[in-house]
């Protein structure tokens, strides 16, 4: 199982979310590392804009390609890559996301930069991730989870 990073808006949040949490597209100069991730490995969800992660998902299909547009960024790009994911922990509410900020002190991955730069850690579509990282942040979801119904 690999953890993969995902760094996306709330809108995207928001696009994955009325799909019901059943696929997820990433931009299509990620190919070759659409080809590396596989059924098993998680996506963390890191928002844009709020600085807070949102969910933990699990991949459950191979990428395919798919050009039908859902999720926007740049004029012109579809995110065609796309893979079959399951909610693991999912908080659909805004309000309750859980800040980076907050868990800034015990992420690994963000430690790379100066600590005034830390949120250039979650610049690109999506990254390899530590488990470490994924154990923290999942956590802190299924705590504000429970918390927040």
């Amino acid at each position: 199982m690999a953890i993969w990073c995902l760094t996306t808006s709330p809108g995207n949040v928001a696009k994955t979310a009325e799909l019901g949490w059943k696929v997820q597209g990433i931009k299509s100069r990620r190919g070759k590392t659409a080809s590396e991730i596989h059924p098993g490995d998680r996506l963390v969800y890191y928002v844009t804009k709020v600085a807070a992660f949102a969910a933990v998902v699990e991949v459950t299909s191979e990428h395919f390609e798919d050009h039908d547009p859902i999720w926007t960024s740049n004029p012109g790009e579809d995110y065609p890559w796309r893979f079959e994911i399951r909610a693991d922990v999912i908080i659909d509410d805004p309000a309750v996301w859980v800040p980076a900020e907050d868990l800034r002190e015990q992420l690994e991955f963000p430690r790379k930069w100066p600590a005034e730069h830390w949120k250039l850690a979650f610049q690109g579509n999506i990254r390899a991730w530590p488990d470490h990282d994924h154990q923290v942040v999942r956590a802190a979801l299924a705590a504000a989870a429970s918390q927040y119904g």
